[in-house]
């Protein structure tokens, strides 16, 4: 893939798209259980069969949803939740391996940012054992972890983050 920026572009996700982005969380989802669990396969419920996005984008009213694109080419997705009175969740962002550690994350979370400027704070749980994830929601995306939270609550085995965000004015 060499160190060459990527053109990206996020588009809404729809119902039709749920087989595509299926198989690019698969393979993030699959990967990261290899790096860090020793398992070949792993992942949230229905995350290789599309029940995930069924339950948890396409369920609530609140959800929305964007594929990442590389040309024509989705190469990851992320799911937010926008709460009324602005605090909102990060549900889930991944992103294909083949495309990872290319700033792929932090520039889908800043156009994130950027489409949802009066949120007043960001939430998110994700798993104790994703390391990277850490990193990345510290380090690359302003994140800072709690104990627990009103809205996402401390889920077994997760780690919850927040990110209060300031208002201009």
């Amino acid at each position: 893939m060499g160190g060459d920026e990527l053109t990206l572009s996020f588009e809404d996700f729809t119902a039709d798209d749920i087989p595509e982005m299926t198989e690019v969380m698969t393979r993030a989802f699959d990967d990261d259980a290899r790096k860090h669990l020793g398992l070949e396969r792993g992942g949230p419920e229905g995350y290789d069969d599309g029940e995930f996005f069924r339950k948890w984008l396409f369920g609530f009213d609140e959800t929305v949803g964007y594929k990442v694109m590389h040309g024509t080419r989705a190469i990851g997705g992320v799911i937010v939740w926008i709460l009324p009175g602005g605090d909102n969740i990060l549900g889930t962002i991944f992103v294909d391996p083949a495309y990872q550690d290319r700033g792929v994350g932090g520039r889908t979370w800043r156009f994130i940012e950027a489409t949802y400027p009066a949120t007043r704070s960001w939430r998110l749980a994700t798993p104790e054992w994703a390391i990277k994830n850490h990193a990345f929601y510290e380090a690359k995306c302003g994140f800072h972890r709690v104990d627990s939270d009103p809205i996402v609550g401390s889920p077994e085995g997760e780690f919850v983050y927040r990110k209060d965000m300031v208002q201009d004015g």
